[in-house]
């Protein structure tokens, strides 16, 4: 029996623990899209303890406290930090075969040196020493970072964003690059005619500009988009239920925009519609810049009302939907080829019945003009566990090159989570190993190390210009 969570953990065989040790586990990370606050960056701060630093704004913990039958209150709610811990630390036995499980303790063992297995029982002991370890300049966010070899940060950022933090880390020469992504959801809100018209005032006072119709709008738009691109910016990203590619002429979306500006309602058609001509123009700039466009597809948000009204978005309500991905992301994608405007592009699915759809589709509109020019993103959110990316790999694998692909990513909000590509590595280094030694793949150790170090750093270097 093999000990829990030891140096080989997750590697099955021989091959997969050289694969491992000897290629992959030194390799920099490129966390090329994540949540990271960047102004805790940029301030260098230490968190005040171990509930800070893992507890603030993980959804991910949020969900399975409340599944073990925690009250909110030690959640999102006023108890003290310590309190709020002490219930983590009682729910995380109750996580077994849950990927919390393999976090919680990875994060324990890389940052903090403990080995045990945290509970109710020694929750006090791990929070004080964890804590106290926090206070330590080596424990600062950059330490965080530069400790686990990031060598570069997308963060995630709206186009009103001023990205004072990013150039303030600029100017302080810190050593690893934290990139701002150009994220203009809120941009193409058309669900909501009032949350959009207030954001258009917003444009209109940051730009200095009147904007009273549809090209005036794309122009300050157009002008953040230039505002990024000047402090960096090398990524967009998108999230959205999923793609929207409807017919329409120039003139009805003039029309939609007029309606949205008058405060008039809009029908769910015209809504489409708008989305699809502003995530087209989002296209184009980012072709005409080289940039890589992210699209995350199929997310069902704000399921529970009740909870969305009384602690807002992003608090832990949102699920898989089962939406209908393939004919409308083909069309999307085909205009801008037809119009020779397809830029570097990653597409992330959440419901994994979609494996396949999502890994086909880079094939058609790979060009040869880029190595994995279109690429099937890693295990996002849900998918972000060990069958997860099993998957993801296996239809890579089957249908795409997983070789060409650009690895992993953490998507997290937290300074804790750099390990995940650790995780990843593992379960890569174990896919490929356990191949080679079932006779399904060449005993060419070099070769097989090569691409694994180009999954986990090299394709990403080069994909995104670093």
């Amino acid at each position: 029996m093999k000990n829990f969570l030891d140096q080989d953990f997750l590697l099955q065989s021989e091959t997969a623990k050289k694969l491992y040790h000897d290629y992959a586990s030194d390799m920099p990370i490129i966390d090329y899209h994540c949540h990271l606050p960047p102004d805790q960056i940029a301030n260098n701060i230490n968190f005040n303890n171990l509930t800070h630093i893992w507890l603030y704004g993980d959804h991910y913990k949020w969900r399975a406290l409340r599944a073990n039958g925690v009250n909110e209150a030690y959640i999102t709610g006023n108890k003290s930090d310590w309190e709020k811990f002490e219930k983590w630390a009682a729910t995380v036995p109750y996580t077994l075969r849950n990927p919390l499980y393999h976090w919680t303790h990875l994060e324990l063992q890389r940052y903090f040196d403990i080995h045990d297995i945290l509970s109710a029982d020694n929750a006090r002991r791990i929070y004080d020493e964890c804590t106290e370890k926090l206070q330590s300049p080596e424990y600062s966010v950059r330490n965080l970072i530069t400790g686990k070899k990031v060598v570069m940060i997308g963060t995630t950022d709206d186009p009103l964003d001023n990205l004072e933090h990013h150039q303030k880390l600029v100017k302080d020469g810190f050593a690893t690059q934290v990139l701002p992504s150009f994220r203009p959801d809120k941009a193409m809100y058309s669900e909501d005619t009032v949350a959009l018209n207030a954001y258009i005032d917003q444009l209109q006072a940051l730009t200095n500009t009147d904007i009273n119709d549809l090209d005036s709008y794309l122009k300050a738009l157009k002008s953040r988009h230039d505002y990024f691109a000047a402090n960096g910016c090398k990524v967009s990203d998108h999230g959205l239920e999923h793609m929207f590619a409807e017919d329409y002429t120039g003139q009805e979306i003039k029309a939609i925009f007029q309606k949205i500006r008058s405060k008039q309602t809009i029908t769910l058609q015209e809504s489409a519609k708008f989305k699809t001509a502003m995530l087209f123009e989002f296209a184009v700039w980012d072709h005409e810049k080289g940039w890589v466009q992210q699209y995350h597809l199929g997310s069902l948000r704000n399921n529970n009302t009740r909870a969305l009204a009384e602690l807002g978005p992003d608090t832990g309500w949102d699920s898989i939907g089962d939406f209908k991905q393939g004919s409308a992301l083909s069309s999307f994608l085909n205009k801008l080829e037809k119009e020779n405007k397809l830029t570097k592009t990653i597409l992330y699915n959440l419901n994994a019945a979609d494996n396949d759809v999502f890994a086909a589709m880079t094939g058609n509109f790979n060009d040869g003009s880029v190595a994995g020019k279109i690429q099937f993103g890693s295990g996002w959110w849900y998918n972000d566990q060990k069958d997860g990316m099993i998957a993801q790999l296996t239809s890579l694998s089957n249908i795409g090159l997983v070789s060409k692909m650009v690895g992993m990513l953490t998507d997290s909000r937290s300074f804790m989570s750099f390990p995940r590509h650790e995780y990843f590595r593992r379960i890569l280094c174990n896919l490929f190993g356990n191949d080679i030694e079932n006779g399904e793949l060449p005993n060419d150790i070099a070769w097989t190390g090569k691409i694994i170090k180009d999954i986990c750093y090299n394709n990403a270097k080069e994909y995104f210009g670093l």
